[in-house]
């Protein structure tokens, strides 16, 4: 029963432990157990909380026992990727600089994923301070791809994509600056959302880049996002980037029928460098929605080639100022590995006339998404260009052109980054060679009840999101 129940959406499990038909306790040793046996090879998570999973579970357990339920997530095994504070469980951000950090106090998303009675199996692996999208740590090793051990897992959320594909718990809370969460979900073929800019509370996050960084769920499926959403959204006096807008019910949202749905397909950008199995996956996913009564229409985004250097001068200037205002770098320098501390290094070049410049290009390409929106609910595109990558690889071909991995998986996922807006990625094939393809939809700001809406109504019409690994 375990081997089946590994695989088991939030919503399922939450259902058994709801009747008491498995107890928190029970589920939380047989995630565990899978951690155990799993983890050495796939290397998803750089810190097990086994004591405080067992603690955790017992405290559910009794709850439920007494008849107080505290909602979805109660006795449920999650994991949070290793820059999200926890109090007292350490915070290594993926780096040797924080491999003893200890908070004193919780990240606002892991205070409310307490209160919600999750049980916390671990910190998971990710690209040295999220700053990176392969997962390959110089310091804790790569995350790998379940689904292929030699490929890599995407980052810089990839442990939490790569434990979530290999059952090792039920959901995952990660990070994405410029695709950290969308990269791996897709490559690992599981569903992740990068809500609207400030609808998620950072603080308590290792900052990357202030002004592009975002918190979301990653989750076997969109209801699952859905649920997770729900309890980590909303208003932080803590983070004055936290939006006070009302967080609706978005799993109540996924009910019910579509109606007059429209879909953007992008003229440009988008699908210039695509591998041919991947955009064969997206047009097949566009068919699937047409059936499901939607209207696909071309639509232009003029500007958002023009993105690419404005979002990457905002990286590297903030991504510089946290690590130089922190006394890491240039100070430590030599603790970093060689990837980051090259992009820490040109951080040091942007200027403040190429820093602000990037937001005005900013409003120009944000311009042309409202465009867009004002004719369509949501923009298809590839979430990633190619399924993923082997270990250690640094080029690609696609199409006949020579393209860097960095490049190429974070070209795609980029724009909504440095626009804000909501996007989520959600399993569509599967390449030849067995490994994910990732859809990704892209909806208005603060537009996420109808962007989950379609990805469900997509899921449900579609097999992809129920395929699984087969057990060693």
């Amino acid at each position: 029963m375990h081997n089946e129940l590994d695989f088991f959406s939030i919503g399922r499990v939450a259902s058994l432990l709801r009747t008491k038909k498995i107890s928190p306790v029970e589920l939380t040793e047989a995630v565990l157990a899978r951690v155990e046996k799993r983890n050495p090879r796939l290397n998803a998570y750089i810190t097990v909380l086994a004591e405080r999973a067992r603690a955790d579970a017992r405290r559910a357990e009794r709850e439920i026992v007494r008849g107080r339920h505290r909602g979805p997530l109660h006795g449920v095994p999650i994991s949070i990727k290793d820059n999200i504070w926890v109090r007292g469980a350490r915070c290594t951000a993926g780096s040797k600089i924080l491999a003893d950090f200890l908070p004193s106090e919780d990240a606002t998303v892991a205070r409310h994923l307490a209160r919600a009675g999750a049980v916390l199996i671990g910190k998971t692996n990710l690209h040295e301070f999220a700053y990176g999208i392969t997962s390959e740590n110089p310091h804790y090793g790569p995350a790998r791809n379940p689904w292929a051990p030699d490929r890599i897992a995407g980052g810089s959320s990839g442990g939490s994509a790569a434990a979530l594909a290999a059952g090792l718990c039920f959901a995952s809370v990660g990070t994405d600056t410029g695709g950290s969460i969308r990269i791996p979900a897709a490559l690992c073929g599981v569903a992740g959302l990068k809500p609207t800019f400030g609808r998620v509370s950072s603080y308590g996050v290792v900052p990357l880049a202030r002004s592009l960084d975002h918190v979301g769920p990653l989750g076997r499926t969109v209801d699952d996002l859905a649920i997770l959403l729900r309890i980590i959204a909303g208003r932080d006096p803590l983070d004055s980037t936290a939006a006070a807008k009302p967080v609706p019910d978005y799993l109540r949202a996924l009910r019910g029928r579509l109606n007059r749905l429209r879909l953007g397909w992008p003229r440009e950008y988008f699908f210039e460098r695509v591998d041919d199995q991947v955009r064969q996956a997206i047009e097949a996913a566009a068919c699937v929605l047409t059936k499901l009564g939607a209207q696909i229409e071309e639509v232009s985004l003029p500007h958002i080639a023009d993105s690419a250097e404005p979002s990457t001068h905002i990286a590297l200037a903030e991504a510089r100022h946290f690590h130089e205002t922190a006394g890491y770098f240039p100070a430590r320098a030599a603790e970093y590995g060689d990837d980051v501390r090259r992009l820490l290094d040109k951080g040091g070049s942007v200027t403040a006339v190429d820093y602000l410049k990037a937001f005005e290009v900013r409003q120009t390409v944000l311009g042309d998404f409202q465009a867009a929106f004002a004719r369509v609910d949501a923009i298809l595109a590839p979430a990633v260009p190619v399924p993923a990558p082997r270990l250690g690889e640094s080029i690609l071909m696609i199409g006949g052109e020579q393209e860097t991995v960095r490049s190429a998986l974070i070209r795609l996922n980029r724009p909504a980054n440095f626009t804000g807006l909501p996007a989520i990625s959600v399993p569509c094939g599967f390449a030849r060679d067995g490994l994910p393809i990732g859809l990704q939809l892209i909806g208005p700001a603060w537009g996420e009840e109808r962007l989950l809406k379609i990805a469900h109504a997509y899921e449900q019409a579609t097999e992809w999101h129920t395929r699984r690994l087969k057990d060693d």
